[in-house]
């Protein structure tokens, strides 16, 4: 099996929340799974750009890029967050490997508005260096920064980008590691599974926004990329990581086609 697992950057931010997921994924690895890591660091983003000075700007939930967020992207989502999480995991018996979407072509992106500078989509991914390290008994630990087609770095969202890449790999799953248990829905219940239709039914009527908007947009995105299932879970909850791979019903899962029809598919949202 191949899984991808996307960690928020927020639950990256406390040394013993890394140490304690770090610990799952390696022991989820040792099981026999292909696991690729893509982390984010938001958090740790704009704590760096305030220390010196500057502020951070969204639009529409996306961090305006400019010259010196790039810089900072590279120092601290790059360079810091990622190192720090290969060496949670290799300290765990992961052999972990830190990269960006720029390594090996892993993930090239266009601009996606001018509006936002050097923010990219994620346009093509190349999985190879993901099998290469992973047949080896490597972990790829990948931070969401993407390469341009003509030598540019964009600042890529993580959770489009996990998608993007988890779909290029061919991945079988997607865990999405976040600061909430699940996808509510009107009422503020977690719905336990979701299909392609339920996402976009949650987005148009205005239930699903901000953060969560653009995870079930990732998860339709990988869904239709052929990933079979993407799981929304608290990244804080105990053994979270080793709960979904042991095939615990827990938070929101997203499914394909494929689905296990002896689980209730949720498509209405609405009471």
């Amino acid at each position: 099996m191949k899984a991808l697992i996307k960690i928020g950057g927020s639950l990256l931010d406390d040394p013993a929340s890394r140490t304690d997921i770090a610990r799952q994924i390696a022991e989820v690895a040792a099981s026999g799974v292909s696991v690729t890591v893509v982390h984010g660091g938001g958090k740790q983003m704009t704590r760096f750009l305030e220390e010196r000075g500057i502020k951070s700007r969204f639009v529409g939930g996306l961090r305006v890029t400019t010259d010196e967020t790039i810089d900072a992207l590279l120092k601290v989502l790059a360079g810091t967050v990622n190192t720090q999480l290969a060496a949670a995991l290799c300290a765990a018996g992961a052999k972990a490997v830190g990269l960006t979407g720029i390594d090996a072509g892993l993930a090239t992106a266009v601009q996606h508005d001018p509006e936002l500078g050097f923010v990219g989509r994620v346009v093509s991914s190349d999985p190879g260096v993901l099998d290469a390290l992973t047949d080896a008994g490597m972990l790829p630990v990948v931070a969401c920064v993407a390469g341009g087609a003509q030598g540019g770095v964009f600042n890529v969202n993580g959770d489009s980008m996990a998608a993007a890449i988890a779909a290029g790999w061919g991945a079988d799953r997607l865990v999405f590691l976040t600061d909430v248990s699940g996808v509510l829905d009107s009422s503020k219940e977690i719905i336990p599974v979701l299909t392609v239709e339920g996402c976009r039914e949650l987005i148009d009527t205005g239930v699903a926004v901000g953060g969560m908007q653009a995870k079930l947009n990732a998860a339709t995105d990988a869904v239709a990329g052929g990933v079979n299932e993407v799981s929304i879970v608290k990244g804080s909850d105990p053994s979270i990581v080793k709960r979904v791979f042991d095939g615990e019903h827990i938070g929101t899962r997203v499914v394909g086609p494929h689905h296990d029809p002896l689980f209730p598919i949720m498509t209405a949202i609405m009471p």
